[in-house]
């Protein structure tokens, strides 16, 4: 708070103290379940996307997030639907020589040149090329949810995409903003909203990695908590477990080892607990974090994807309306701070395992 303690929320801001039972996405979430059923034949997820043809799979956060989505990318092209893969980068893209697709956004492959300390995207795309796949990442840099709407708006139009999945690295983006830690919200909540905006028949969100923003503070009973509040309104589509014999998960673990060779001095330990977890390690695993007072609890539940109507989430979410008209990080982070400022934090819930 102390940061943000100089501001004030601004006339005719919204109210964040509407809660979620305000909040009604029941209709749109039984007009979407009428275009597929649910059972255990086919998870709910995948369910979901049987109708897709050209999508769009998004990293929300940042960084490594899109490397969560290589699962959902190596299961849907081997049905033949065509994937595209793009991610909010947290590399420096004026140092790169990508391909512009559009003035903020940049087609980055395996030839770009770039940042070599750190450059995920462009060793992910060289990873993609050493197994004969030539598959581009669509790069843009973190800004405000109106922003990256017209970065979103644009790059669907020339794909001609009709399916977008934001896929989050953990799950603070479940967080609806009055836990009494969000986690690191601003780039999952302003994709989420800006996502929330687009005109297309499917859009989802899924996040990979329940647990890991344990480092980051967040408290996992209100993950739950969303989870509970998303099935009651039918927008939540169930768990999914990576297993370590999965081709899916082979394609994941390879290019974060990939990738990892390259970037030594700056691994990720988001998608290092997962593949951990994947591959059955348990409790803290040396080598995944540098910090030796740091304790990590590695587990199963980290192995699993949990998908998501992404209305559902952005409409649970209690300074949407603070996040629609952001351009800039600083806007985003003053929306946060404002909504902040007049918050009722709710006091920590311990799970009762």
């Amino acid at each position: 708070m102390e940061n943000f303690a100089e501001l004030t929320c601004p006339p005719g801001q919204p109210d964040n103290r509407r809660r979620i039972e305000a909040i009604d996405v029941e209709g749109s979430a039984a007009a979407e379940s009428e275009h597929y059923q649910m059972n255990l034949h086919t998870p709910p997820l995948l369910a979901r996307l049987e109708e897709s043809q050209e999508i769009l799979i998004l990293g929300a956060g940042g960084g490594f997030d899109v490397f969560a989505g290589l699962p959902l990318f190596h299961h849907l092209s081997a049905q033949k639907k065509s994937v595209h893969l793009g991610s909010l980068s947290f590399s420096d893209l004026s140092k790169t020589d990508g391909h512009r697709r559009q003035q903020n956004c940049i087609e980055v492959d395996h030839e770009s040149v770039g940042p070599a300390d750190y450059f995920p995207e462009k060793y992910l795309a060289q990873w993609f090329f050493q197994q004969g796949l030539r598959v581009p990442i669509h790069c843009f840099s973190p800004a405000g949810s109106a922003h990256l709407l017209s970065i979103y708006t644009e790059l669907i139009k020339k794909l001609g995409i009709d399916t977008l999945i934001l896929v989050d690295g953990g799950t603070d983006c479940l967080m609806r903003g009055d836990e009494p830690s969000l986690g690191t919200p601003a780039e999952d909540i302003a994709s989420i909203v800006a996502a929330d905006q687009l005109e297309l028949p499917t859009k989802l969100l899924v996040s990979l990695g329940f647990g890991v923003d344990t480092f980051h503070g967040v408290c996992h009973a209100y993950v739950l908590e969303a989870m509970a509040d998303l099935t009651r309104n039918g927008t939540y589509l169930g768990g999914l477990s990576l297993l370590p014999q999965m081709p899916e998960f082979q394609c994941l673990k390879n290019a974060v080892e990939f990738v990892h060779e390259r970037m030594p001095e700056r691994k990720s330990i988001v998608m290092s607990s997962v593949v951990a977890a994947t591959e059955g390690r348990f409790g803290h695993v040396e080598g995944i974090v540098d910090d030796p007072e740091a304790r990590l609890f590695i587990n199963p539940l980290m192995s699993m994807y949990h998908g998501f109507e992404l209305a559902g989430v952005a409409q649970r979410c209690l300074y949407r309306d603070y996040m629609v008209k952001t351009y800039s990080r600083w806007d985003v982070t003053r929306a946060i701070g404002n909504f902040l400022y007049v918050a009722d934090s709710r006091e920590w819930m311990s799970l009762p395992f």
